[in-house]
């Protein structure tokens, strides 16, 4: 690990300003960002850390949602009562990422924001055009077991590793952030995660001197919420396919359903034309078909990872079974 120097911000306006300056990287859990800079993927020449900063407060807003502070521990989050009688899916995602003592440091903020875990970008030695812009991307022909299927360009094909963000997209989710002027504004979740096109190492529409102070919810979308995870062991594992769904359905029909996917894409990916087939439609085996098909459209493996289109698929068709069942 590098040397670098270190502070403490009094205020999110000034770890804003602080952050706008080359080298400098904010720090709140640290649990992506430490293991990078072990590595040496990041060598920041200086960390403002915002543990002290008044962001860790779940409150109700008027609109019926919640404004979840971007301190808030993952734990917690996932705990609260609100959370997991209005928005279970978030609750079931939160606790299907990482380890229990990870959750306890992790925050809202930084869950958002952590890096890929493309084996070539934690590699040093390997070229990654998302660590060092135009050296190649070393996973087109390498092991690509865990990447994208959707979403991904010949500049890279990693994928977004966030379970709760996946959950977010689902819900609609905002991001608050602030810049060094102290001007607040808000980003949908749908525009915050960038997909890599030609520049992979821009991952997300925050600009220099933003940081993220929050996330907020709008009111819980009615039917049945579930977090399905497909991965590699039980725990402490990313997914190779997630689900997260929000289907509301009677007597054998669906009215509506969210569908948000992880593992596929470099960022959660959501299929608006996968949810149109949805809406109004019987929930049998040809409906989940044509959703399957809407969301799988554009689909390309690269060797080791062209399982993945037809375990979507089969993990699509049981979130659906599951959530449309009397």
């Amino acid at each position: 690990m590098k040397a670098f120097s270190y502070q403490r911000a009094d205020s999110a306006v000034q770890a804003a300003a602080a952050a706008f300056r080359p080298g400098v990287k904010i720090i709140a859990g640290g649990t992506n960002l430490l293991d990078l800079m072990k590595l040496q993927v990041e060598a920041p020449s200086a960390l403002v850390d915002i543990n002290r900063l008044p962001l860790d407060k779940i409150e109700d807003t008027s609109e019926g949602g919640l404004r979840i502070g971007a301190l808030v521990r993952n734990s917690d989050l996932a705990a609260d009562a609100r959370v997991r009688q209005r928005y279970g899916v978030l609750s079931r995602a939160l606790l299907a990422g990482a380890s229990a003592q990870l959750r306890n440091k992790a925050t809202t903020g930084g869950n958002l924001l952590q890096r890929t875990r493309c084996y070539y970008f934690y590699d040093i030695t390997k070229p990654c055009n998302k660590r060092s812009p135009g050296s190649g991307c070393a996973a087109l022909a390498g092991f690509n077991r865990i990447h994208a299927v959707l979403g991904a360009s010949d500049h890279c094909i990693a994928t977004h590793p966030s379970d709760m963000a996946v959950a977010m997209r689902a819900l609609d989710a905002n991001v608050e952030v602030v810049d060094r002027q102290g001007v607040t504004s808000t980003i949908p979740i749908a525009e915050f995660h960038r997909l890599p096109g030609t520049t992979p190492e821009i991952e997300t529409a925050l600009k220099p001197g933003e940081i993220i102070t929050a996330v907020t919810l709008p009111p819980p979308p009615p039917g049945a919420q579930v977090y399905r995870k497909v991965r590699d062991r039980a725990s402490y594992a990313f997914a190779l396919v997630s689900v997260a769904a929000i289907v509301d359905s009677a007597q054998g029909r669906i009215r509506s359903a969210r569908m948000a996917f992880g593992g596929l894409a470099p960022k959660p990916w959501r299929s608006p034309r996968a949810e149109q087939s949805l809406a109004n439609a019987p929930a049998n085996t040809a409906t989940f078909n044509r959703a399957a098909d809407a969301v799988l459209e554009g689909a390309h493996g690269f060797g080791g990872n062209d399982f993945k289109i037809p375990l979507t698929r089969r993990t699509l068709h049981s979130v659906l079974a599951e959530t449309t069942r009397a």
